[in-house]
């Protein structure tokens, strides 16, 4: 069973679920909706497996029993993720928590459920790139908590550090399922469903090749991961018994720049992609003015600082292999073309 099924990530879980001949209990907010799930049921189409649709809502206690009745293996990827929010405590922290607590309510009651694979983040893990300088060994591991987020502050980061900690309350207080955590940082790659493609990362690689950044764009420390490389780690972290506790799931310690500068050899004739680093100094005079989320706190703390996290523990647990940089920023700024969204 998998919670917002046709999610940008979900989607290539799901399309990976069904190509290995399994049947997918697939909840979305509404399955009446053809065009949001049209390009699953082409998947399902397509592979040896079975797909079924079910309705299911984040903050509706129980809306998902129906859809879990009967699987042993639950993927809970559901999850808001809006940067640009009014009241963080509605808009973010209370669907994280509320419907982490409501998705893990019915593991408790549907007795055939046995392992439960969570979609957190890095961002339970750490706020800014300054966090990765000062975690143990200059890097993020599994044993890091996020703890300089908060409402005023990247509440986002607050909402799946509050999320995970809840998940992990919960799995503690039973034994029969047992709870693994997914934390990528950035996601980029292909949307499974171009037309329906809306994600932060989407709206980075607009910024990218926009024209926004044409100046130059900021070495702002990050984190990136294929979409179709953390699918399959999900999948591995299912099917693996061995799994167990938190995953990095991350492919490339990163920053904007080099982000823009590897689509410059396909794409630099075309599009106003970055070429050089936008210098601190004068992100810290513009930055304020030109994006509410540029707070000189915000550029202080992630501009020019690197950022880094350790991937050995699911390379070595889950043997997973992640794709090139190169490969993963082409592949998704070549769907905004082909979409005309730039």
């Amino acid at each position: 069973m998998v919670t917002g099924a046709n999610g940008y990530v979900a989607s290539w879980l799901v399309k990976r679920l069904l190509d290995e001949g399994l049947t997918v209990h697939a909840a979305v907010r509404n399955p009446d909706n053809t065009e949001k799930i049209k390009h699953l049921k082409e998947a399902a189409e397509r592979s040896t497996g079975n797909i079924k649709f079910f309705q299911g809502d984040l903050l509706t206690a129980g809306s998902y029993k129906a859809a879990m009745e009967g699987c042993e293996l639950v993927y809970h990827t559901a999850s808001p993720f809006t940067i640009d929010v009014k009241d963080p405590q509605k808009d973010l922290i209370d669907p994280a928590v509320k419907g982490t607590e409501n998705v893990l309510q019915s593991a408790n009651h549907i007795s055939s459920v046995k392992r439960v694979v969570v979609t957190s983040s890095c961002a339970a893990i750490y706020t800014d790139a300054i966090d990765s300088v000062n975690a143990p060994g200059g890097q993020l591991t599994e044993e890091v908590w996020n703890t300089t987020a908060s409402l005023d502050y990247q509440p986002y980061s607050l909402s799946k550090t509050l999320a995970e900690q809840k998940a992990w309350e919960m799995a503690k207080a039973q034994d029969r399922w047992d709870l693994i955590a997914m934390n990528p940082p950035g996601v980029f790659g292909p949307p499974l469903n171009p037309h329906n493609a809306t994600s932060e990362s989407i709206n980075i690689l607009k910024m990218l090749g926009g024209g926004d950044m044409k100046m130059g764009a900021p070495r702002m420390g990050v984190g990136i991961v294929d979409v179709r490389d953390l699918a399959e780690a999900h999948f591995k972290a299912g099917f693996t018994p061995e799994a167990k506790g938190r995953y990095i799931v991350r492919a490339h310690n990163t920053d904007f720049l080099e982000m823009g500068t590897v689509l410059l050899p396909k794409y630099g004739g075309q599009y106003p992609l970055p070429k050089k680093a936008l210098p601190k100094w004068l992100l810290m005079i513009v930055g304020p003015m030109t994006n509410k989320l540029f707070t000189r706190k915000f550029i202080r703390n992630n501009v020019n600082i690197p950022w880094k996290a350790d991937n050995s523990k699911i390379k070595k647990e889950l043997g997973m292999e992640f794709r090139p940089m190169q490969e993963t920023m082409e592949d998704a700024f070549q769907v905004l073309v082909d979409e005309k969204m730039i």
